[in-house]
Formats: structure tokens, C-alpha cells, sequence
């Protein structure tokens, strides 16, 4: 059997701590600990509440507006860190082999991030992604969703060791980025389920968002 996406970003995460050298392993350690420890997404939207609507561009051209796409059904709504983030990755790929269960079921998928459209679209057709992915430039729509992290100013410099550069690829100097948060929503309007962790490891199985769409 294919291991699970959490299977996958766990053996992730573990294979990039234990090669991190012992200084920056603290450092990511510290970090880490801080945001767990923090109240951030404690506000986050959730099930029941109504879904905050949105316009963004498409980075395949156009823009597209939530309460537009819903007047065709279900929507399933997950925001993501970037194209470098390894676990955001690990999601977009298996997001993309339960396309056709999320379509059968109704629904569109639409994935969301903070960076810059060119560099979105040329991940989405290296990763032969199929589902819209949107635009959200300072991070507009994350904020309405009460989904707003900073990283924190211990990682910058290893961020840009890792040869990540933040403000070139989302085009402002805020280091703010979404907690990683899928929501299923009703045509309607409303979120039916809703997966939010401020551990960024963590993502919401394929399964359970299909599980999520057929309940509806």
C-alpha cells in the first residue's frame, strides 16, 4: 500500500531534522517550540462558520472568486505555505491523485498561497497540477481565515541558507505565511470539515476530505 500523506511528511520531517547540523537543529527546535506554544490560528475559521469569500488571480490567467465557484458546488479550499515548502509539496501531489474521487464527488479543488503568480505556475506544471491555484499576495484571504504565521527572525538567516528568500518569492517583507488549513464547504457556504495545525508538518488526508465531500 502507497504510505499515507502523513506517513510521507513525517518521514520527511525527520529525514531534514536529523541532517540539519546540531546548531541549526537547535535553532529549528526553538522555533518550533515557540509557535506550538503560541496562540497562532487559535482564531481560525471552522466548522460551521460561514466561509469568508474571496477573489484572487489565477495563475493561469483570470481571477476567481469563491462565491462564484460555489454556485457550481462543494469547494475544497487548502492553503499552503509555497512551492519550496517540502511538505506543502507531499500535499499538492497527493491532492492531485484524488482530483478525480474531489470531481466525481462535485467539487473543485482550489489551493491557495502567498506567492508571487509566476513562480505558482511554473510549480503547478512541474508538478502537472490540475486544480486551480490562486494568488494570495499579502496574504489577504489567509488573514480573513485567521490563518496568519510569521516566521520567526531565528530562521530567516537559515532560510535563506536553505536558499529559500521569502520576500523575493511573495513580494513584500512581512515573512508572514498561511498555516497550512483545508476546508471543505458547502455550496451553501458553509464549512462542513476543517483541518488546521500550526504544526505545518501536518496535513489533512486525501481520504478524509473525500470522505468529507460524500457527507455532504
Amino acid at each position: 500500500m502507497p504510505a499515507s500523506l502523513s506517513e510521507q511528511t513525517e518521514q520527511t520531517r525527520a529525514a531534514f531534522i536529523s541532517a540539519l547540523p546540531e546548531d541549526q537543529r537547535n535553532t529549528v527546535g526553538g522555533a518550533f517550540a515557540e509557535l506550538m506554544a503560541s496562540s497562532v490560528a487559535a482564531g481560525a475559521s471552522n466548522i460551521g462558520d460561514r466561509a469568508a469569500d474571496f477573489e484572487l488571480p489565477n495563475v493561469r490567467g483570470g481571477r476567481l472568486s469563491l462565491a462564484a465557484t460555489l454556485e457550481e458546488g462543494p469547494v475544497v479550499l487548502s492553503f499552503y505555505r509555497g512551492s519550496w515548502c517540502p511538505f506543502c509539496n507531499l500535499e499538492l501531489n497527493a491532492l492531485q491523485a484524488r482530483l478525480p474521487d474531489i470531481r466525481t464527488a462535485g467539487a473543485r479543488l482550489i489551493a491557495v498561497s502567498p506567492e508571487k503568480p509566476d513562480a505558482s505556475l511554473s510549480h503547478a506544471e512541474k508538478l502537472n497540477l490540475e486544480f486551480d491555484i490562486l494568488a494570495d499576495i499579502g496574504n489577504r484571504t489567509a488573514r480573513d481565515y485567521g490563518l496568519i504565521m510569521t516566521v520567526y527572525e531565528s530562521l530567516r538567516p537559515l532560510y535563506l541558507q536553505w536558499g529559500i528568500d521569502l520576500p523575493a518569492a511573495n513580494g513584500d517583507t512581512s515573512y508572514e505565511l498561511p498555516v497550512p488549513a483545508t476546508y471543505v464547504i458547502d455550496s451553501a457556504g458553509e464549512i462542513r470539515a476543517a483541518y488546521v495545525d500550526k504544526d505545518y508538518t501536518k496535513r489533512m488526508e486525501p481520504e478524509a476530505i473525500v470522505a468529507a465531500l460524500r457527507a455532504i
